[in-house]
């Protein structure tokens, strides 16, 4: 296969990475779909935590300040050391720049030596443009696309991602919507039960 990539899911206390503070990290490596990672953690000291994103991705806030919890600081040390091993570490998500903002806000407040590229692949165009392919006019909202993730992996023949989110059930899900997009085809076992739609071979 010659894509070579990880998917990347954060889950935060918010949307400002100034501000707010990841809580989980997942990853999955896309040339080597069994290698995968996912870590917890504490919030740093003095993140502000919007109640909004706790529900979204089901933590409670004394689980994202229980002392004993790994640091921020160790997880994203844990998920370099990851990195590592991957020939190639260009992030793809459905919404990577939001992912890569939490991480590189984390390298420079624990001055981490660890560049993050500046390109990403981006699940989103590549299903816009899918949808275009096959004449179809993706879904807008106010003068903008509303395409979500969603949307996407029902348009690959996946159910919706599960509620309360989860870093590493994101990774997989839109690692496996790449894969279907891009090659028509499946890519995790636990999804080979969910056929993939005529259209994307």
């Amino acid at each position: 296969m010659g894509l070579k990539y990880f998917s990347i899911d954060v889950e935060t206390t918010g949307v400002y990475p100034e501000k707010n503070s990841i809580v989980s990290i997942g990853a999955v490596d896309f040339s080597k779909p069994e290698n995968q990672f996912y870590e917890e953690c504490r919030v740093w000291e003095g993140a502000d935590i919007t109640l909004g994103a706790l529900s979204i991705n089901g933590f409670t806030e004394e689980q994202i300040t229980e002392p004993n919890k790994m640091s921020l600081e160790e997880a994203v040390k844990k998920f370099i050391n990851w990195t590592e091993e991957i020939e190639e570490r260009t992030f793809a998500g459905e919404n990577p720049n939001f992912d890569k903002s939490f991480l590189e806000d984390s390298l420079k407040r624990y001055k981490m030596d660890y560049r993050v590229g500046h390109r990403i692949i981006d699940l989103h165009s590549l299903s816009y443009a899918h949808h275009l392919k096959r004449g179809l006019i993706p879904p807008a909202k106010n003068g903008r696309t509303d395409l979500n993730l969603n949307q996407t992996l029902i348009y690959v023949g996946l159910p919706s991602e599960p509620n309360p989110h989860h870093a590493l059930t994101g990774a997989k899900m839109e690692a496996e919507a790449f894969s279907r997009l891009i090659y028509g085809k499946n890519l995790l076992p636990e999804f080979e039960k969910y056929f993939v739609p005529d259209y994307l071979k």
